[in-house]
Parts: structure tokens; sequence; C-alpha cells
């Protein structure tokens, strides 16, 4: 998938992936990662999400990434942030109160950035990459990430032979394949969301379920 696939679904508006309300699991099984307050929070491929001001909120320092500028540009103004900008080799770094956004590549993230990020939130990065970057993802971004990580991962799980991606379903059988050698894993909830998604319905999908994992590197 080229990164110019996102930056037209941006310039183009189509961004359905966004939520104009905090993920409900977020706000219901946070408490249940028991991460500190003052601690960094990785969230990757973050676009315009709310979830970010959400964890802010209550005491969280964010460090997210997001390719497109045009996401980047409308996070911080939609929400009347003024933030201060430094290039570094990650890309261009946006830092308002306690979230820094860079604009850049998630997969151009090493240790020296993500060594302080003893927390991650991913609900939509991983399900926005199709099968063969699911791979590379998991093997290169995450495993920059410091021992005693831990964290939230909301994934989706539908027919696979009923929608081509993104998003992109990732059953728990993957979630162990891509992460259980290196990562505690533990499903939280299971959820029926089918009813709530009429584009999904409109494709023809049949069942849609959103799972919520926690998750901890050893």
């Amino acid at each position: 998938m080229d990164p110019n696939f996102w930056q037209q679904r941006w310039r183009e508006g189509r961004v359905g992936f966004h939520q104009d309300r905090v993920t409900p699991l977020l706000e219901e099984f946070w408490g249940a990662i028991d991460l500190a307050p003052g601690a960094c929070v990785f969230v990757p491929l973050a676009g315009k999400s709310l979830d970010m001001l959400w964890l802010a909120a209550r005491g969280y320092r964010v460090l997210g990434v997001e390719l497109s500028h045009l996401a980047v540009e409308q996070f911080f103004s939609e929400h009347q942030l003024l933030p201060s900008r430094r290039e570094s080799a990650y890309g261009v770094h946006h830092v308002a109160g306690e979230i820094e956004l860079i604009c850049g590549d998630a997969f151009a993230l090493d240790a020296g950035i993500l060594e302080r990020c003893t927390g991650v939130y991913d609900r939509a990065a991983l399900i926005a990459l199709p099968a063969d970057m699911r791979e590379r993802y998991a093997r290169d971004v995450y495993a920059h990430l410091p021992s005693g990580c831990h964290g939230l991962m909301v994934t989706l799980e539908y027919p696979p032979h009923q929608k081509q991606g993104p998003p992109f379903t990732v059953d728990e059988d993957e979630v162990q394949r891509l992460y259980a050698r290196d990562w505690s894993i533990e499903v939280l909830a299971r959820r029926d969301i089918l009813a709530g998604q009429p584009g999904f319905v409109a494709e023809g999908v049949t069942s849609l379920e959103t799972v919520a994992y926690r998750i901890r590197r050893r």
C-alpha cells in the first residue's frame, strides 16, 4: 500500500475511519491497562483522533505519528491548539501541551524516540495495513518499544472474502502470530458492531466484531 493512498484519502476527505467521538473501548478498558499518569503513550497512524485528547486530558503524554500533513493540521486547528514545530529525522514534530504529533512515517521511527513510550494505543494502525505490511509493522515498529511497555490494541474481524480493506480484518490467530513471541496478549472484550456500521452492511458484510486486547511487552 503506497503512502500516496492515504494522502489521497485525506485530500479527498474520504476519512470514514475517523470517529467524531472517543473510542468507546478506550473509555471502557484503558483503566485495565494500569498505566501511571504521566507516562508516554505511543499512538501510531494517529490521524486526527479524539482519542489523543482523551489520553492527554487524563494526564498522559501522547506521542502520535501520522503520515498526512492535512490530518495533523486539522487536528490542531479543530481543537484551537497552536503547536510549536521542529524538524528531525523522523519528520515534523508538532507539540501542544502533552501532545506531540509527528508528521512522518511510522516505519521510520526507532528506539531513539520510542524507548520513552511505556504505553501504546493502537486502534486504527494494525487494521489499516495489508498483510505484508502488518508483518513488517509488528516486526519493526513494535520492536522499538521498551520492555514492560503495555497498552490497548483494537481490531476488527469480518469474513475476509466479503470486503477488501482497509480497514482489514485481523483475527485473534493473526494477532497471536504477529506478537506472541515478544508480547503477552489478553482479550478484554469482543463486541458485535455490525448494526452500527451501515457502510459495512452496504458492502455485503454479514458479521463484524471489534476486539480489544491488553498487550504487554516482555
